[in-house]
């Protein structure tokens, strides 16, 4: 099993995982019917008949098998990465702005989430779903002359996912800031073409 979790700072934002035993509080889910969650210490699932549904901006739904049970809020510059035992599946990533977190799935189980940055108001992040366009281990903003480290970015105008300085009171020109620890797990998991649905809920 391998568990990954990062905490710089000390300003407390949200919790991980303060949906036990319901999944709308934390991700916007209603339940596909009658759902009893398993908690078995890092991992909350959810039985085959009752899988949650996660609408995504384009209308389109991804059912969600598992999440991660973490038993603490998540802090500034903190990380949580557990894919022991999840198979192989279609990854994609739901980026809430409102609670300012960020979640990996892979197959339909979550395996990864993160307190992330994101744009203010003169750049704000735009809401939808957008497909990874590219990726980059090492890129420099030509605009910003800033570094972006593990780059995937998902709109042509330059907006992306990339490592950053995660500490409460920054913010971003529109990009979507995460810890670099992250950045690297996150960029190893994600291919071109493969969605990531921003929402403010």
């Amino acid at each position: 099993m391998r568990i990954v979790m990062a905490v710089s700072g000390v300003a407390t934002l949200v919790a991980a995982s303060f949906l036990v035993p319901a999944f709308g509080p934390r991700h916007g889910a209603s339940p596909a019917g009658p759902v009893a969650p398993i908690s078995s210490g890092d991992r909350i699932t959810y039985p085959a008949n009752g899988y949650p549904a996660l609408v995504l901006p384009d209308g389109k739904s991804e059912r969600v098998k598992s999440l991660l049970n973490s038993q603490r809020p998540i802090r500034f510059g903190d990380y949580i990465w557990n894919d022991a035992g999840v198979p192989d599946g279609p990854v994609w990533v739901r980026v809430d702005l409102s609670r300012q977190t960020l979640s990996v799935f892979r197959g339909g189980n979550e395996i990864g989430t993160t307190v992330v940055l994101f744009g203010a108001d003169g750049k704000p992040t735009p809401r939808g779903v957008y497909p990874v366009l590219a990726k980059a281990e090492t890129h420099r903003s030509s605009l910003y002359d800033a570094e972006m480290p593990f780059m995937l970015r998902l709109t042509g105008d330059g907006v992306a996912i990339h490592a950053s300085t995660v500490r409460e009171g920054s913010a971003t020109h529109g990009c979507i800031g995460v810890p670099l620890e992250f950045a690297r797990l996150l960029y190893g998991q994600m291919k071109v073409g493969d969605r990531v649905a921003i929402i403010a809920a």
